[in-house]
């Protein structure tokens, strides 16, 4: 699959397809959900996506470091060196790291703003030092750069049936959904590493505070001001997922059941947390087999309709705005 996948993107370079490979890799790896609907989009797009999955991936294992045991100093300076190369890479089109060099083909090819790394950076590096966040606003802030982005560097591979300035604010509102989502399930391994990304305040309306956490992941114990804050977590989390929806309906539709079936598995999140009682500071909340088979077995039908609608239409019945770029042009 991953011969076709570099052949129907026109990705032919040797080197590169090594390096789009790579990342292909990580996100079958570490990111069962997003890969899972990534293989309902069209071939050409899936290599795209695998890219930014995996520079995303790469530069969030090096703010967690969990395998090499590096000082906050050794991991921003590994940040910075990322940061260089992958400047270096959006400029020449060289770089050192597989996944820098896939990402900046993918950048070049679709025309993604620099900016949107960036930002994307900055957020991570602001994860060396920030262990948490006093309110929703803040949070957002730096959502923006770790979550909103990567919706936003997505629109330009997806394409849309409308202007996409109209759908930016729904591509970003997915993102932040989607990563709020990983936040309530992951909390108590974030709490491992020393963050918390529930805001301060909502934690507080509800009694909690970052002791109270720690009590309950070290001891195990329950409190009914956690599971109230959970609670009050997963409606603001759903409220996220409200504004995104829309966005759905303005993409191509030969994409769209590909981002349906990740709104449905990552909401689907947020469901299995809820049947196991909010209990995320003991267990992690997955979404069940059966539930995955019949969600991507749904966006296969989704699939073939889209296609089958696509071949009856007419040329001139709609438009497709997907602005892809020949390598090397602009």
């Amino acid at each position: 699959m991953t011969r076709r996948e570099l052949d129907a993107a026109g990705i032919t370079d040797p080197g590169l397809r090594a390096d789009y490979t790579r990342c292909r890799e990580l996100n079958a790896r570490y990111g069962r959900t997003y890969f899972l609907a990534t293989r309902l989009l069209p071939l050409e797009r899936r290599s795209a996506v695998h890219a930014l999955y995996g520079f995303a991936r790469w530069a969030d294992d090096i703010v967690d470091d969990l395998d090499r045991g590096r000082t906050p100093e050794e991991r921003d300076l590994a940040l910075k060196r990322l940061e260089g190369d992958l400047a270096h890479a959006l400029r020449t089109g060289g770089g050192d790291q597989p996944v820098v060099r896939a990402v900046a083909d993918t950048a070049d090819r679709y025309g993604i703003e620099v900016p949107l790394f960036e930002d994307f950076l900055a957020s991570m590096r602001s994860d060396l030092t920030v262990t948490d966040y006093p309110t929703y606003a803040d949070l957002r802030a730096y959502m923006h750069g770790s979550a909103a982005v990567i919706g936003l560097q997505m629109l330009p591979v997806l394409g849309t049936v409308v202007p996409r300035e109209e759908a930016a604010p729904h591509a970003a509102a997915l993102g932040v959904a989607f990563q709020l989502t990983n936040f309530l399930r992951d909390v108590g391994e974030d709490l491992d590493r020393g963050r918390v990304y529930l805001p301060a305040d909502l934690l507080a309306a509800h009694g909690v505070d970052r002791p109270l956490l720690e009590w309950s992941r070290r001891t195990g114990g329950q409190d009914p001001r956690i599971r109230a804050a959970f609670v009050a977590a997963e409606e603001m989390t759903r409220d996220v997922y409200r504004e995104a929806e829309p966005g759905i309906a303005m993409l191509d539709p030969r994409v769209r059941p590909c981002i349906r079936a990740a709104f449905t598995l990552y909401g689907g999140i947020l469901d299995a947390i809820a049947r196991q009682g909010y209990t995320v500071l003991h267990r992690r909340a997955v979404v069940s087999r059966p539930r995955r088979a019949a969600t991507a077995a749904a966006g296969i039908v989704r699939v073939a309709a889209a296609r089958r609608r696509a071949r009856s239409a007419r040329p001139a019945a709609g438009t497709v705005v997907l602005e892809r770029k020949e390598p090397g042009h602009g």
